[in-house]
C-alpha cells in the first residue's frame, strides 16, 4: 500500500510517520485485502490538531475520517478508529450480502469542474451566462452494482455518488434524500 502522509503548515516527523504506517496498516490488513493507497493529512485547526484520511481499496471503497484532538497523535489513534469502523461495517455488510467480487472494480476517467458561485450582493447582470470554471480535475467513476453504490455512498459519508451500473453499462447515480431515503437515477 502507498502511504501520502503529509502535514498543512506543520512539520510531520518520521516517527509519526512510523506510528502512522504501523497503526493503519495493521486496520488495513486486517479488513481489507487489496487496499492500494491512503492519504493522511494532518493540520491545526485554532489550538487542536486535526487529522484527515483517505484509503482507497480495489474494490472500489473509498473510507475517509477526520478526526481532531489537542495531540497529534491522539487525533491520528481516533481517525484511525474511525476508520477501522468504517471497513469493519463494510466487511461485514459484504459478508451479509453474500458478494464475491473476483477482480477489482473497473473504474472509468471522467472530469470533474469547480464553478465559481455568483455573489448575491451584485445587483449587475452577468456578463455571460456560462459559468466560470475555477478548477478542472480528474475524477474516476466506479463500476458497481446498485447494492455496492449505495453502500460505498453511506461508507464514505457521501450525499450523492454518480457510477456505471454493472447491470447495463449506463451511467447512474445515488443520492441521500431529504427524507433520509435513498434516491436511484437510472435513465434509460
Amino acid at each position: 500500500m502507498r502511504y501520502q502522509i503529509s502535514g498543512k503548515q506543520i512539520d510531520i516527523g518520521d516517527a509519526l510517520q512510523t506510528h502512522v504506517k504501523d497503526s493503519l496498516g495493521a486496520v488495513v490488513e486486517k479488513y481489507a485485502e487489496r487496499p492500494t493507497d491512503a492519504n493522511i493529512v494532518f493540520s491545526r485547526s485554532g489550538h487542536e490538531h486535526v487529522c484527515e484520511a483517505t484509503i482507497h481499496l480495489s474494490t472500489g471503497l473509498t473510507a475517509s475520517a477526520k478526526a481532531a484532538d489537542h495531540e497529534i497523535y491522539a487525533s491520528f489513534d481516533q481517525c484511525c478508529e474511525k476508520m477501522e469502523k468504517q471497513l469493519r461495517r463494510y466487511k461485514r455488510r459484504l459478508k451479509d450480502h453474500h458478494i464475491k467480487r473476483a477482480e477489482p472494480v473497473e473504474t472509468f476517467a471522467g472530469s470533474s469542474y469547480i464553478l465559481a458561485g455568483s455573489d448575491h450582493g451584485d445587483e449587475d447582470e452577468p456578463d455571460s451566462l456560462q459559468p466560470m470554471i475555477i478548477a478542472e480535475m480528474e475524477t474516476k467513476i466506479p463500476s458497481l452494482s446498485v447494492g455496492e453504490a449505495v453502500m460505498q455512498m453511506e461508507i464514505s459519508g457521501s450525499p450523492v455518488l454518480i457510477f456505471r451500473n454493472e447491470g447495463h453499462d449506463g451511467l447512474n447515480v445515488v443520492y441521500r434524500r431529504d427524507d433520509g431515503n435513498v434516491g436511484w437515477i437510472d435513465p434509460r
